[in-house]
Order: structure tokens, then C-alpha cells, then sequence
């Protein structure tokens, strides 16, 4: 968790004096109280996915009423949405974290790179957040939230934007044709997000962490071979 929201968690447990009350319940304004409802369901879905996020105990982890959380969330449903929202802005932080690896200068060695950077991160962040991943995107929606600027990371730019983008970057270097461009994006994400599915939540579970690793090196190796010609330098 960022240290921002384990300060944020750690204030909601923490009683204050002020002119609204002397308990926790009477120590938030509009803005931050929404903030650490969403903290608290964020941490439950970590522990067990999105059947663990209950109204009932996201109110008790930060110490306030029912009536309070539906100031801001009219029930668990629209809760659960801002779950889903902070999971694929964590997901786009990954991203980028691979996406800064990225050493090589040559136009189509680096675009070819900062893909498998994309896929690496998506597949990493899934691995490294099961719980957080599933409720991402296992609850029912459509591709609404792909360009959700709130689920943009610190880059300002949600996962599915950085996907386009270095696919965007594939054909600029002459590695995709702007022929195979539209839709590239649906294929790729296809493709990455079942590797994915299949090691968090499918028959893959069992494999090491290494055997994943090669394995989403492999794939993403394919699908690279899939876009463009794998032999252009």
C-alpha cells in the first residue's frame, strides 16, 4: 500500500478532537472520508478478491456508520466500482515501473520493448495483487473504465491508454502496419489478460514464479510476432 494511504488507514483508527465530535466517526469532512472508505475496500479486496468487500466491514475498518458511507456510496455496488477504479490505477503504476526499464534507443527495439514492458507489468501487477486483480477485472462492466481519468497512474494515463500508446509507438517504427493498428489494442489484451487469469485464478496457480516469468516472456514474444514482423530491426 502507498505510504500515503497507510498514513490515511492509520488516521481513520485514531480518535481527534474537534468541533464535530470526539471519535473518529466526527473527525471527516466530505472529501476524505470517501478517500479512506475506499482505502479500507481496497485493502479488503487485496485479502480475498471482491467478495470481500462488505459495506459492513469497510464502515467498521474506519469507524464509522452505515448511515455515513452512503453519503458517498449509494450501496456496495458503486463501492465495489471504486475499488475496481484504484485497482487499475495501481495496475497503470506497474506499467510504468516496467515501462522505465526500457533501455533500448533503436526505434523498433525500444517500441518492441516497451510492449513486452506493458504486458510484463500487467502480468506482474496480477500476480503480485491476486485479490486486488480479480476485483479489477472480474466484476461485470464494459470498456467504460478503459479511459477513466481517475483510473490513470501517476503518468496520467490508465492501462489500456498505455497499451494504445506503445502500440501507436509500434507503428511509428515501422513495426505495424497502419493496416493491422485498429483494434490491436483488443488482441493484445486478449491474449496477456488470459496468461493472467489462468496464473492468478486457473490451472497455471501452481507453476513457480520463474515459470511464469518464461512463460509471459514467451507469450509476449508471440504476440509481438502476431503485430508485426518479428525480423524488422
Amino acid at each position: 500500500m502507498p505510504t500515503s494511504d497507510r498514513a490515511l488507514s492509520a488516521a481513520t483508527a485514531t480518535s481527534t478532537t474537534g468541533t464535530t465530535g470526539t471519535t473518529a466517526r466526527g473527525r471527516y469532512h466530505h472529501g476524505d472520508l470517501r478517500r479512506a472508505l475506499v482505502v479500507a475496500a481496497t485493502a479488503l479486496a487485496r485479502e480475498g478478491g471482491p467478495e470481500a468487500v462488505v459495506l459492513r466491514e469497510v464502515t467498521r475498518r474506519v469507524g464509522v456508520s452505515a448511515n455515513a458511507a452512503y453519503r458517498h456510496f449509494t450501496d456496495r455496488d458503486a463501492l465495489l466500482e471504486a475499488v475496481v477504479i484504484e485497482g487499475l490505477a495501481q495496475m497503470a503504476g506497474a506499467m510504468e515501473a516496467e515501462l522505465a526499464t526500457v533501455r533500448p534507443r533503436h526505434p523498433q527495439r525500444r517500441a518492441r520493448a516497451r510492449l513486452r514492458a506493458v504486458g510484463t507489468g500487467y502480468v506482474r501487477f496480477a500476480c503480485a495483487e491476486p485479490g486486488l486483480f480479480r476485483a479489477t477485472f472480474l466484476v461485470p462492466s464494459d470498456l467504460r473504465r478503459a479511459r477513466n481519468p481517475q483510473a490513470r497512474g501517476a503518468g496520467g494515463r490508465t492501462p489500456f491508454e498505455l497499451l494504445s500508446d506503445v502500440l501507436d509507438e509500434l507503428v511509428v517504427a515501422g513495426v505495424v502496419s497502419p493496416e493491422q493498428r485498429p483494434g490491436a489494442e483488443l488482441l493484445a489484451w486478449s491474449a496477456v489478460h488470459g496468461l493472467a487469469v489462468l496464473v492468478v485464478n486457473g490451472p497455471l496457480r501452481e507453476l513457480p514464479p520463474e515459470a511464469v516469468e518464461a512463460t509471459t516472456q514467451r507469450l509476449l514474444g508471440m504476440v509481438d510476432a502476431g503485430l508485426g514482423d518479428p525480423s524488422a530491426e
